[in-house]
């Protein structure tokens, strides 16, 4: 897979591609590239936002700046490099990032990934350049780039080679392994600390017995997850 990062501080993304499982998919192939908007700017003193038509307090992302970080790096009308590959804007609003979305992003040959700053993008970003919207939550954050490490890290995972063993990312939380509800409770050495138990059942070496015990404590943190959803 290859992902391109477009943010005013790709220095940022020094920690994340260190990363075990990050580094894992990098030596398999796969490619993560920051580029700079101020790269690419048009305007003079390598300026990237401007105050909003309408007033209002902060500063919002140039659709000229971003077609011309867009243009300058892959060669193509942004409006055409959407037939080419996912662009994915990054901002509060859009589509939640859930197991389902990560499963099928994992699937692309090639993502573009935007961060916004300051009061997000110029609506026209969104019309005519993303093919994708996505938002980690209900809530907003000062920039897209922690948006963008945690839809990476997430992906990342689901490729192979990212982790010691493939089956790891095959049955965790809301994963269709356990029909998207979270994972169930694990357990180490000691068996006993401090009087708190580690359920029989898991030491049984009865492989069965275990996998529907664990079954069972999935629906019954989905069930518990459902009716705190609902209050």
């Amino acid at each position: 897979m290859n992902v391109d990062i477009f943010t005013l501080f790709p220095e940022w993304f020094e920690w994340f591609l260190e990363q075990r499982h990050v580094s894992n998919v990098l030596g398999a192939g796969s490619s993560i590239e920051c580029v700079n908007y101020r790269d690419h700017t048009p305007l003079s003193g390598r300026q990237v936002d401007d105050t909003p038509f309408g007033g209002g307090a902060g500063m919002v992302l140039r659709v000229d700046v971003l077609d011309s970080a867009l243009r300058g790096h892959y060669g193509v009308d942004p409006v055409d490099l959407r037939m080419e590959r996912r662009v994915i804007a990054l901002a509060p609003g859009g589509r939640l990032l859930d197991d389902q979305l990560v499963d099928e992003l994992a699937a692309e040959p090639a993502l573009t990934l935007l961060c916004g700053r300051y009061e997000g993008f110029d609506e026209r970003i969104l019309e005519h350049f993303a093919s994708d919207v996505v938002s980690i939550g209900r809530y907003v954050l000062s920039g897209g780039e922690l948006a963008a490490m945690v839809l990476c890290d997430a992906v990342s995972r689901k490729l192979p080679g990212a982790l010691g063993d493939d089956r790891s990312a095959a049955e965790e939380s809301f994963s269709a392994a356990l029909e998207g509800r979270p994972e169930y409770p694990h357990y180490t050495r000691p068996a006993d600390y401090r009087g708190w138990r580690v359920p029989e059942v898991l030491l049984s070496g009865h492989h069965e017995r275990i996998a529907e015990w664990r079954r069972e404590r999935s629906r019954e943190r989905g069930t518990d997850q459902e009716q705190s959803a609902q209050r």
